[in-house]
């Protein structure tokens, strides 16, 4: 089995080493190097080709915010993904983050085995969004007044009246098996529709899905 490989970028060594250890106590997983600025992180995501890099926000040159664009924007790393770092799991920063195209986050006092599974999840192409971090960065979102270019109408147009209704329950934090509950469906049937829904709003993943529903206004009845 091939090993994911793992970018660490913050500009604290003790933090690094701190990730180092425990990503590289997984068998799964492998260090392919660290990065101390976001330029950095860029640099190495590419020399590198790393599967994951945990990026950290707060950081010199090129904040974590600015590297994720760069790095989601070119077409020659499509298959890296971002996992922010934050000290708080509901960061002001975290909204833009995941416009910028970031998979999810995670807050820096996580456990072990949470960074070793939140990695795993990322890696696979899955969005790493709790519902409490979703409802919270929904609440910070609804408060600002700048909420970002609006999504295209026609876009929202091509989804399921299911779809829709599928994700707008996305958008409040559900889980996959939470929305089946809630609609009496399989957690495979809801997997399916949330898959079709992203293919079709051209959505990277769960955490951009969500992110394209509050801009479109999407509100579930729940």
């Amino acid at each position: 089995m091939t090993a994911v490989r793992v970018l660490l970028a913050d500009d604290q060594d003790i933090v690094r080493s701190g990730l180092r250890l425990m990503v590289d106590s997984a068998p799964d997983l492998t260090v392919v190097g660290e990065a101390a600025t976001g330029a950095q992180a860029v640099q190495l995501a590419r020399q590198t080709r790393t599967d994951v890099i945990l990026m950290d926000i707060r950081m010199p040159e090129l904040d974590g915010l600015a590297a994720t664009r760069h790095i989601t924007a070119d077409p020659d790393l499509a298959g890296v993904k971002v996992l922010i770092l934050t000290t708080f799991e509901v960061d002001e920063y975290v909204f833009e983050a995941l416009r910028a195209g970031a998979s999810g986050f995670l807050g820096k006092g996580a456990r072990p085995e949470t960074l070793i599974d939140a990695i795993r999840t990322v890696a696979r192409g899955e969005a790493l969004l709790s519902p409490s971090a979703t409802r919270g960065l929904i609440a910070r979102y609804l408060a600002t007044d700048d909420h970002g270019p609006a999504s295209n109408p026609e876009l929202l147009n091509s989804l399921t009246d299911r779809e829709r209704e599928i994700v707008a329950l996305v958008a409040t934090g559900m889980s996959n098996a939470e929305i089946a509950d809630h609609l009496t469906l399989s957690p495979l049937t809801v997997k399916t529709h949330v898959n079709h829904a992203m293919t079709k709003l051209d959505a990277r993943d769960r955490a951009q899905l969500v992110v394209i529903a509050y801009q479109a206004g999407m509100r579930a009845r729940t």
